[in-house]
């Protein structure tokens, strides 16, 4: 390189000498009373660089340098991380190598092309580049090529511009250890990895695997946006499950692997939900795993693990469905429920259970399809998807009645669904059932829980006294057992018993009590139904100004049950309102109410016919005997099966 410089400023081949620091001297000599912009492009490293740098003789020139590698050893530099380019910059770029009218016309194509080329400069030149030199070709030619991630690294060439190539050249420079590094964490899912997570991917410690990810990060191979969290580039992430397949042992490599991860989530996501739930046995029902978990010192601690690592954990889910570990992966389901009960990923949990569950069918595992089918009727019954729940349920019940853990939790969701659906007999018979197994397995959260369905049930039954005895029954358990979620959930449902009971002011102090610990929980879904549920109350008190805070609460935070739910927030919310004077406000609640009950077009759950059994001249009369959550965990009523997520 210093020959070839030296020869572009005039020397003469006789004259350039043989040695390295004797050409960068004649080199630097040259420079002297120039003003020569040098461009040193994909440096590998500050020692191949430094004898190109000009030094203080020649103070009117610069090198700029561009580098995978941070090059903190080198003097007088001034570091600039270059991100991605932003959407618009990616479409400008686009635009002038195809030609602007012609990205115009196609905008949204555009924009999917420079998508799947990550926003990366050279991805897109190459993209662009093959689009300008095909002119029949439109541009959702090729976003369609680009949007396969299998070939989307080979698509990504136009003559000796590769994407790929780039990425050899630095995966070419790293020692084995490193390698292995880079090629096992491009095969966890999710938009990033903790440094515990990565650890278990690798089967290293935490000091080993943070030197490795750190050396990684220096290279740009790997991003650290946050502490403790790394990313790859989605391009890169590509590459490295490409050099994963193309190893030796590149099957068995990835498979363990991915059992090393799924041991890690599995035991941590127990540990949590054992936290979360003292006194429930389901955990020691769970497969063993290789692997202890992480501990946590607290309760908010060991949730905040979970709804931080809520993307990475479910992203494994569908990864793990082979013979060896499609056990453990549909008890991970089981493990992270407060995911479906929350409302934080509710999309995201469906998808991967029915993935469990088509695998497991298909291989005949009936204990696993049973645990996966009774998630995914869990989640339903949550949503008040109660159809679809009870199809799950009753399969699950079907497949593996035998499991303490299916017999005991689909029967309790089925009485569940079918007190939703006003089937009362059915769920009786149900959540005794649910009793009866939960005690047979010496489960006392679940016999806490149990017993409040059973409050619900009875007090929607008019049998109010029984239905106060059973909840403050499943609350003591709950008090005895020590667990602040849980005992949200107790003090829930004796407020809701207290409430048709006319003990109002216990009732207050229950849902109020319930609603610190929901809010303290990050249960934003059972935030929202405990401001419904003291909306009732202070209606019920002749309070309509507190019922009319707590019910617009209830509104914007929302509640489980799906637009059934949104239907009885509006009609209390109307209600209160007329109460308060606000007719007006009232008026344009019922007219919500109305529209959203046509667009439903099914037939309402019994607590919305008792909704709009006595109405008042404008609006349906607010008392509900028995609206809402049906469990100490708590669902809504259905919300139509055609549309369930609106």
């Amino acid at each position: 390189m210093l020959g070839a410089f030296l020869r572009s400023l005039g020397t003469s081949d006789a004259a350039i000498p043989d040695g390295t620091e004797e050409r960068a001297a004649l080199y630097r000599a040259c420079l002297e009373g120039r003003r020569v912009l040098v461009l040193l492009d994909n440096a590998r490293d500050a020692a191949q660089v430094r004898p190109l740098l000009p030094d203080d003789g020649a103070p009117d020139c610069v090198a700029l340098i561009t580098s995978r590698t941070h090059m903190s050893d080198l003097d007088r530099a001034h570091p600039v991380d270059l991100d991605a380019m932003s959407p618009p910059e990616a479409f400008d770029l686009f635009a002038l190598i195809v030609g602007h009218e012609r990205a115009t016309v196609e905008r949204a194509e555009v924009m999917d092309v420079v998508a799947s080329c990550s926003y990366l400069p050279l991805a897109i030149r190459i993209a662009a580049s093959r689009l300008a030199s095909r002119r029949t070709w439109t541009v959702s030619v090729l976003a369609h090529k680009l949007a396969d991630e299998r070939r989307r690294l080979d698509e990504l060439r136009a003559g000796d511009l590769a994407v790929k190539a780039t990425f050899e050249l630095g995966y070419g420079q790293l020692d084995p250890a490193q390698a292995r590094a880079f090629r096992l964490l491009g095969l966890a899912g999710g938009p990033d990895i903790s440094l515990s997570a990565a650890g278990a991917v690798l089967g290293l410690d935490a000091a080993e695997t943070g030197r490795l990810l750190t050396s990684l990060v220096d290279i740009s191979l790997l991003e650290s946006a946050v502490p403790g969290r790394y990313r790859f580039h989605d391009l890169v992430r590509l590459y490295a499950r490409a050099c994963a397949k193309r190893e030796r042992r590149a099957a068995a490599e990835r498979e363990e692997a991915l059992s090393r991860l799924l041991d890690f989530y599995l035991a941590t996501a127990a540990r949590v939900y054992a936290l979360e739930r003292p006194g429930d046995r389901m955990v020691e029902h769970l497969e063993p795993t290789g692997h202890p978990g992480l501990l946590f010192e607290t309760s908010k601690a060991a949730l905040d693990w979970l709804f931080a690592e809520a993307d990475c954990l479910l992203a494994c889910v569908p990864k793990c469905t082979g013979e060896s570990t499609r056990r453990r992966t549909g008890d991970l389901l089981l493990g992270a429920l407060d995911l479906a009960e929350s409302g934080a990923r509710p999309r995201q949990y469906e998808t991967v259970a029915q993935v469990v569950c088509d695998a497991a069918h298909a291989a005949g595992d009936s204990r696993t399809e049973a645990r996966a089918r009774s998630a995914l009727g869990h989640l339903y019954s949550f949503t008040g998807r109660y159809g679809h729940a009870e199809r799950e349920l009753r399969r699950a019940l079907e497949l593996d009645g035998e499991d303490p853990v299916v017999a005991s939790r689909a029967s309790n969701q089925l009485g569940i669904v079918a007190n939703g659906l006003g089937r009362h007999e059915d769920a009786e018979r149900y959540l005794v059932q649910a009793l009866e197994a939960f005690r047979a397995d010496a489960n006392e959260a679940g016999e806490a829980s149990a017993l409040a369905n059973l409050s619900r049930l009875h007090v929607s039954r008019g049998r109010t006294r029984t239905g106060v005895e059973l909840a403050e029954q499943g609350l003591a358990i709950y008090r005895r057992l020590g667990a602040p979620l849980r005992l949200a959930n107790g003090m829930y449902t004796v407020g809701i018993a207290l409430t048709r009971a006319h003990r109002l002011e216990e009732a207050s102090v229950h849902l109020t009590e319930a609603l610190d610990l929901f809010r303290e929980a990050r249960q934003p879904l059972w935030e929202g139904m405990t401001h419904f549920r003291l909306a009732e109350m202070h209606l019920a008190a002749q309070r309509p100004s507190e019922a009319v805070a707590h019910a617009e609460q209830s509104l914007a935070l929302g509640g489980l049950g799906g637009e059934w739910r949104r239907f009885s927030i509006l009609t209390v919310l109307a209600k209160a309102l007329m109460g308060a004077g606000q007719r007006t406000r009232a008026q344009d609640c019922w007219r919500q109410a109305r529209a959203l009950r046509e667009r439903l077009g099914s037939p309402e759950p019994e607590e919305v016919r008792q909704l709009l059994s006595t109405s008042a001249p404008d609006l349906p009369a607010a008392t509900d005997p028995y609206t809402g959550h049906r469990d100490a965990y708590g669902v809504g009523p259905p919300v139509t099966e055609s549309d369930p997520w609106t």
